[in-house]
């Protein structure tokens, strides 16, 4: 497919990620709750997590950027990774990304979940500011303040908490090069975005993460 050459091209020309190249990795914790917890680790708990905070375009610090955040979610049935970006909170901008100059959020799932025959969507808030450059947000990680709400939302539904993650020690930069999110979230799983853009970002980290020569197996990673 020509996007996934072109992609792939983009990804060695950079000698890194075509999608969101500038960002930390962490460790971390996730604790959830409620039908949610079955559906993405197989039950309410605290489980191990490894996070990725990152710059989408990206501009310089301190500019308005597609800020993104990863959460790789280790459950009894092996990782689950959710990819959230920058997006709004209301209905209407649910869908939508929209760039913002701190690492807080929300960042949003922007396409739904379809979870017992009805369409979810998934928000991450920070708990506190964490900063418009990546340095800062190292810094509070370091000082263990950095923390997001997980929230849960129908279509018409309020916005309502399952869980909440925190942010553990840095992941050294081999690692971080090493890491690829998988935007089904589990390979093989039900519980994945559907429709024709889930199709392209499909396709475009796949090309994105062998263009770079990403770990094939995730694993092995921390």
């Amino acid at each position: 497919m020509p996007e996934v050459r072109a992609t792939s091209r983009v990804a060695r020309w950079r000698g890194g990620r075509t999608l969101h190249p500038r960002g930390l990795s962490f460790g971390g914790e996730v604790e959830l709750s409620g039908p949610l917890a079955d559906r993405l680790v197989g039950g309410p708990g605290r489980y191990a997590a490894t996070l990725r905070l990152s710059r989408g375009v990206p501009t310089p610090d301190g500019w308005p950027d597609l800020m993104g955040l990863a959460v790789r979610l280790h459950g009894v049935d092996g990782p689950f990774d959710l990819l959230l970006s920058n997006t709004g909170r209301l209905p209407l901008l649910r869908h939508l990304p929209l760039p913002r100059l701190d690492f807080a959020g929300p960042y949003g799932s922007l396409l739904a979940y379809r979870i017992d025959g009805r369409r979810r969507y998934l928000l991450a808030c920070a708990d506190r500011p964490l900063g418009r450059s990546l340095t800062e947000v190292a810094e509070v990680a370091a000082r263990n303040e950095a923390r997001f709400t997980l929230l849960a939302a129908g279509v018409r539904d309020p916005w309502r908490v399952f869980g909440r993650i925190t942010f553990g020690v840095r992941l050294p930069a081999e690692v971080d090069a090493a890491l690829a999110f998988d935007p089904d979230g589990r390979r093989g799983s039900a519980l994945r975005p559907r429709g024709v853009l889930q199709r392209l970002r499909v396709v475009s980290y796949a090309a994105s993460q062998r263009g770079r020569g990403a770990a094939e197996d995730q694993t092995r990673l921390p």
